[in-house]
């Protein structure tokens, strides 16, 4: 089964088509992984809809690339979580107000960058550290705290981008005392959850919003020394866009607050777990709630 199902995931990667030609009014980006893609449609289609302007596709591998393309004018918006702008694009170090990162992020991108942050949409897409459900049940694992004990005997796999970041593995390992059997291995994440079912790894990162944690019978880990930062979902858009287009800002204003967390690990679970189509997600999710 696990093998059939990371094919099927792969597959589901597939069906978001972008024009990664940048054609159109303006350009809204995704950076490379389903919940991104969704949020990215979720943009374009909102603005082609309320603005009535043509929107282009584009889709990157990473924060940075991302981020770069944005200040440079290739893009002119895309989703981005408050805590990833906070400590990777600004390299701050870790707050955990969510309101306090918020402002300060604002500040930080219209004075350096010339980007408006808005509002967040309404759900935080955290790092989740996930393990085996029966290796929970067996030892009572609930919290990071609790598993820092069984680590010594598993083998750790991680993103390298979890690995790298200031709000990553070297951070939680100090804070938890995390010590595994061997050095983690840095995974592909497309990969990263197969390697948990066939127990090539024993604790993993991912984001607490992914469709599959709950599908495959996995538990994620309480972060019970609140080591994450907030990381709420939110447009950044360059200011000379907003300028040369006025009706955007309402029309991505309409967006704020509209998305909770369990709307999130549906529509991840539509495109990866049921090989929806993003376009047709998206669609069917705006007339649910009344934007379209």
């Amino acid at each position: 089964m696990p093998v059939i199902f990371f094919l099927i995931i792969g597959i589901a990667s597939c069906n978001y088509k972008t024009s990664n030609s940048g054609s159109g009014d303006i350009v809204v980006a995704s950076k490379g992984f389903t919940e991104q893609d969704i949020l990215s449609e979720l943009l374009a289609q909102q603005i082609e809809s309320v603005a009535h302007l043509k929107v282009g596709r584009r889709r990157f591998t990473s924060a940075l690339v991302t981020h770069q393309a944005l200040i440079a004018g290739k893009i002119d918006a895309y989703i981005e979580y408050t805590g990833t702008a906070f400590t990777v694009i600004l390299k701050e170090k870790v707050i955990h107000d969510p309101e306090v990162v918020y402002e300060k992020l604002r500040q930080a991108y219209a004075q350096k960058f010339n980007l408006e942050v808005m509002k967040p949409l309404g759900f935080e897409d955290t790092f989740a550290m996930i393990i085996r459900g029966e290796n929970a049940r067996q030892h009572n694992i609930q919290t990071l705290s609790e598993a820092a004990q069984y680590t010594p005997k598993w083998q750790g796999g991680f993103g390298y981008e979890f690995i790298e970041r200031e709000d990553g593995f070297l951070g939680l390992a100090k804070t938890y005392g995390l010590r595994f059997a061997q050095s983690p291995r840095i995974m592909d994440l497309g990969l990263i959850y197969r390697a948990l079912l066939q127990k090539q790894v024993d604790m993993i990162n991912g984001n607490s919003t992914d469709g599959q944690i709950a599908r495959l019978g996995l538990v994620v880990l309480k972060d019970d020394k609140h080591y994450f930062p907030p990381y709420e979902a939110a447009p950044i858009v360059r200011q000379e866009t907003l300028k040369k287009y006025p009706e955007l800002k309402q029309a991505i204003a309409q967006l704020v607050g509209k998305i909770s967390a369990d709307d999130m690990r549906q529509l991840n679970y539509l495109v990866e777990g049921e090989l929806r189509d993003v376009k047709d997600v998206v669609r069917e999710f705006r007339l649910a709630k009344g934007l379209a």
